[in-house]
């Protein structure tokens, strides 16, 4: 079973060439300016993430006008639009766009929705070499005016240098509050762009895998454990979505590793 693999970057709808997950999917679409792109999301609830550009939505007879700002995913928090089940779409680009995709099933009956930069959240986890940032979109922390199925969607930006998702942790246990059952996907960018990172993947029918990290990477996690790290002198963002029975988070680290998390008070306190 193959965890990795590469994206195509053309213009139009980007698949994975495999996928390993259940639940989880994912598309990158790409538009120049003017361009439109139409589709139904059928049994799927997708997030549409916007990576770069602007796009005017219209989804099951409502139309959202430029959603979208940052440049790049580097350049600022992101604009979203939540496309429900059962809703035929259409995205037309007003300058040129990046949109990820990512989608899961669901039967949910709810009304398409913007999500600006005002609603999500920032923050630092880690601390020391393994600090870094993130933002949360689509989670259920705060977000009640935020329905879903099962998507769970958020972005992480790690320093140069830095490690991230660490220790590593897993969701493959349904064992709440201990540990929740979630497949998750790592969807990568780098900058500056001809850079890497590293992405340790490993689970327990003896997979052990490190991938490198470049743009338009992504892991496809079913279960197991992962970290990331970036190479000194690039940062790497990865767009993470989960998906499982339900959307309460509870992850499990690896319990050789866990004793990590135990130093992070004390090396905020001495301004790490």
């Amino acid at each position: 079973m193959k965890y990795f693999a590469t994206l195509s970057a053309n213009n139009g709808l980007n698949g994975l060439p495999h996928n390993p997950c259940r639940l989880l999917g994912f598309d990158l679409l790409k538009l120049s300016a003017g361009e439109s792109f139409s589709g139904k999301t059928g049994d799927r609830e997708v997030l549409a993430v916007i990576l770069g550009g602007k796009a005017t939505f219209e989804v099951a007879g409502k139309r959202f006008e430029k959603v979208g700002g940052r440049p790049n995913v580097f350049a600022g928090k992101p604009h979203s639009v939540y496309l429900p089940a059962g809703a035929s779409y259409t995205i037309k680009a007003e300058s040129a766009v990046e949109i990820a995709l990512p989608s899961a099933p669901s039967d949910l009956k709810a009304e398409p929705y913007v999500i600006g930069p005002d609603k999500v959240t920032s923050g630092i986890w880690g601390a020391a070499n393994f600090k870094r940032y993130f933002n949360q979109i689509l989670t259920l922390a705060g977000q009640p005016e935020l329905p879903a199925r099962r998507l769970i969607v958020g972005e992480t930006f790690t320093p140069s240098g830095n490690w991230s998702t660490f220790p590593p942790h897993r969701h493959e246990v349904e064992d709440l509050p201990r540990e929740a059952a979630h497949e998750e996907d790592y969807f990568f960018r780098v900058s500056p762009g001809e850079g890497f990172g590293i992405c340790r993947y490993y689970n327990s029918d003896g997979v052990e895998e490190n991938y490198t990290v470049r743009d338009n990477t992504i892991l496809m996690a079913p279960k197991g454990y992962h970290t990331v790290v970036s190479a000194p002198g690039y940062m790497t963002y990865y767009l993470w979505f989960l998906a499982g029975e339900h959307r309460i988070q509870a992850t499990l680290d690896d319990a050789a590793l866990g004793w990590v998390n135990k130093t992070v008070p004390l090396l905020k306190e001495l301004g790490h």
